[in-house]
C-alpha cells in the first residue's frame, strides 16, 4: 500500500493522463489523473507542500465523497478521500487533497 504521508506532488506528476482504478467489491471504475496543483507553502514543521489531485471520470459518473481504494499499475494501491467537484458534458471531476 502506498504510504500517503510520504508522497508529494512530484510522486504523481509522471502519471498525469494515466488511469487509476476505483476498486469496489463488485468491480472497478477508471479515473484519469488530469491535474496536480500545489495549495500554498508547507506549514512550519510540515514535511511537504499541500497539493491536490484532480481526476476525471465518465460524464455521468457520480460518487459520494468517501475514502476509496485506488489502484495504479506503478504506484500500487492507496486509500484516498475523493470529493466530486463537478461534472459537465466532457467529464466528471473528483479531487483528493493532501495536507
Amino acid at each position: 500500500m502506498l504510504e500517503l504521508d510520504k508522497v508529494d506532488h512530484a510522486t504523481f506528476t509522471p502519471f498525469i493522463g494515466q488511469t487509476f482504478d476505483v476498486v469496489f467489491s463488485d468491480g472497478r471504475l477508471p479515473l484519469t489523473l488530469a491535474a496536480i496543483r500545489t495549495l500554498g507553502s508547507a506549514r512550519l514543521g510540515a514535511s511537504r507542500e499541500p497539493f491536490a489531485l484532480t481526476f476525471h471520470g465518465k460524464p455521468s459518473l457520480r460518487l459520494p465523497q468517501h475514502i476509496y481504494r485506488l489502484e495504479h499499475g506503478t504506484l500500487g494501491a492507496m486509500e484516498v478521500f475523493l470529493v466530486q467537484t463537478g461534472a459537465d458534458a466532457s467529464a466528471s471531476q473528483f479531487e483528493a487533497i493532501f495536507n
